[in-house]
């Protein structure tokens, strides 16, 4: 109950003070390239619950290119702000969207897609009895070592569910294991620290 008091009190007070930077980033992804300003995709949620999870476009509108679902820095679908916003994470911000509706929370395991959920274990399973997290450990540690190792990857995806998603899941179950407010609050710490941190980056 307080976890979701704290969702809901934090969720819509950034979305509140961030609308103006909402405003011209979405405005800027639409200038920068064919498309919306907002990428939906299917994510699978507490339960299995499938959900529509939101991001900021990063990517062309490129059909052909639709079978390679992962990709570093050098993905050529990246448009030209992709990059920056995926670097600064700022193509993260309207998942307070999903937050605000309740299908995601702000600390917790990464959604993953139904494709990549096909391949967890019944113990990696376990990820699914809480909602998936805005930030979480397993996204924090990969947030810039997954594009440099997508990148040397011959087969991105391959790469991401034989190597990188099962050490991902390893901190998130370990962090379901010591959950609590107290280490909620290190992680959102952390989180804010690589945010800074990339933007200047950027």
């Amino acid at each position: 109950m307080l976890r979701r008091f704290i969702d809901l009190l934090v969720s819509a007070s950034m979305l509140a003070l961030l609308a103006p930077l909402l405003l011209i980033i979405a405005a800027v992804v639409r200038l920068d390239s064919r498309g919306p300003a907002l990428f939906r995709q299917e994510r699978v949620g507490k339960d299995g619950a499938l959900f529509i999870i939101f991001k900021f476009r990063t990517m062309r509108l490129d059909p052909a290119a639709r079978k390679v679902t992962l990709g570093g820095r050098r993905d050529s679908r990246l448009t030209r702000v992709g990059g920056f916003l995926r670097d600064s994470k700022l193509d993260e911000l309207p998942q307070l969207l999903n937050v605000l509706r309740g299908e995601m929370t702000l600390i917790g395991p990464r959604a993953e897609t139904p494709n990549f959920v096909a391949h967890f274990t019944p113990r990696q399973r376990q990820v699914l009895t809480v909602k998936p997290g805005l930030t979480g450990p397993g996204q924090i540690l990969y947030t810039t070592r997954q594009a440099v190792q997508l990148d040397q990857a011959q087969d991105p995806n391959r790469f991401y569910i034989e190597t990188i998603l099962p050490e991902k899941l390893e901190w998130d179950l370990e962090y379901l294991r010591t959950r609590s407010l107290r280490n909620d609050l290190a992680i959102l710490g952390r989180t804010m620290l690589v945010v800074l941190t990339l933007g200047r980056r950027g």
